[in-house]
This record gives structure tokens, C-alpha cells and sequence, in this order.
């Protein structure tokens, strides 16, 4: 079920759309709202999947909380003003529905939505197989923004979890992939990378120095944290034993 919010300063509008969503039976209505900041809360929690969202709004335009928001779930653009098309589709809107929305128009819209999120579990899943089959190579695959890209374990020098992204800095790029820090951990080989905080992984071999409690690699000082420390500092003793 995708988890849809409604976000408009329009009441008549919200029912609109509202008794749309709930003739989808792939979609289930979590909220309303004719309150753009309250809309905003909503997603930055984590609870929505897909917000119907109107531009022209007193507390804060849709533009601007497309900005805020940047890319957390898929947005279709509800409004009568078709001059914004152009600039919601450069911040990746899925679609732009110009009021008075007709069913058909919207049904299509989710389509859309659903053929999306088809293909990037697909996609997930592609990846996931092939890092089953790559557990004894030097590298993994992971699914950026446009395309699934080898990373290769000598060029890794720490992992950062990003609430449900990850970041993987190498040793000429930031690349950024949808997956959490425990699928991670158990996808990377543990005699070349360790956990030392609930937000980082770290690449032994890179380890410049350790000091107070923080480690010193590629111009980063990454915490240590308590929960980690005694399996980390144990690591250490067994590589210089």
C-alpha cells in the first residue's frame, strides 16, 4: 500500500482528491491537510510515501517544500497555475495535475507512481542478488540515483547512514544509495570493515590515527561510540597482535 498525504489550503480540493485515493486500492489515505507545515512534519517523519501537494499555499509554497523535502517520497503537483510545471519537474515531481483533476487523469498519474516504485524494487532486488553472488569478490554493486555502480572495497574509507540512505565515501566520490547501515555491515567482509557507530563503518586499512575517542581518515574525524568501542579498540589489538 502506498501511503498518501493530501496537502492543500483548498477543503474542497482536499475532499477531492482525498475520495480519489480512496477509490486506488493500492493507495491508502494517511492525511489531510490544509496546513503546509503540518504536511511537512508528516513526511520528514517518515510516515508518507506519495504527497498530492498544491503550489499556492500561505504558510509555504509547494516549490519550497519540494525544496525542503528533497526527494524523501514522490510528489504529484496539484494546481491550477500550469507556469510551475517546468520548475517541479526539474525537482523530480512525479506528475503535475492542473485542477479541475478529472479521475482518469489522476488514475494515470498513479499508475505512474506504481510503475516507478515496480521498477526500483525490481531494481533492489537485482542488486541484492547480485551481492549474494559477489560476497567473495572486492566489490559490490549499489543502486545510486540513475544507475547501479561497482564500488570496489579498496577504494572505500567509511560508510555514513543518512536515516534511510546511506553515503559511501571513496577515494574520489560521495556515492549515495537507498540502504540501511545494518544490511550494509552484513553485506561488507568483516576482516576489512567494522562498525564503530551507529551512523559509520569504517575501512581498517584506511585508519590514519586514533585519538580521544575518534578516528582519523580522509580528512574525516568519525566518532567512536560507546556501543562499539570495546569491539572496535579488541579489533585493533587482534590486527597488531
Amino acid at each position: 500500500m502506498i501511503r498518501c498525504l493530501v496537502v492543500d489550503d483548498e477543503p474542497l480540493a482536499l475532499d477531492i482528491i482525498a475520495d480519489y485515493i480512496q477509490k486506488v486500492p493500492e493507495l491508502t489515505l494517511s492525511a489531510t491537510t490544509t496546513n503546509a507545515i503540518e504536511g511537512l512534519g508528516l513526511v520528514q517523519q517518515g510516515a508518507i510515501d506519495l504527497v498530492f501537494l498544491d503550489i499556492q499555499m500561505p504558510e509555504l509554497t509547494g516549490i519550497q517544500f519540494l525544496k525542503i523535502i528533497n526527494g524523501k517520497c514522490d510528489v504529484i503537483l496539484t494546481t491550477a497555475y500550469p507556469q510551475y510545471a517546468l520548475e517541479g519537474y526539474e525537482l523530480n515531481v512525479t506528475d503535475y495535475l492542473l485542477k479541475p483533476i478529472a479521475f482518469d487523469r489522476f488514475y494515470k498519474s498513479i499508475q505512474k507512481v506504481i510503475g516507478q516504485k515496480t521498477q526500483f524494487f525490481q531494481k533492489g532486488s537485482q542488486i541484492e542478488s547480485m551481492q549474494n553472488h559477489t560476497k567473495n569478490s572486492e566489490f559490490i554493486f549499489v543502486k545510486t540515483e540513475h544507475k547501479i555502480q561497482r564500488v570496489d572495497y579498496d577504494d572505500i574509507y567509511y560508510i555514513e547512514g543518512l536515516k534511510d540512505y546511506i553515503s559511501i565515501y571513496t577515494s574520489s566520490e560521495r556515492i549515495i544509495t537507498l540502504q540501511n547501515m545494518k544490511k550494509m555491515e552484513e553485506t561488507l567482509p568483516e576482516e576489512r570493515f567494522i562498525r564503530v557507530h551507529k551512523s559509520y563503518i569504517v575501512a581498517l586499512e584506511k585508519i590514519e590515527s586514533i585519538e580521544r575517542g575518534r578516528i582519523s581518515l580522509k580528512e574525516k574525524l568519525v566518532p567512536i561510540g560507546d556501543t562499539y568501542r570495546d569491539s572496535f579498540f579488541k579489533r585493533i589489538g587482534e590486527k597488531h597482535s
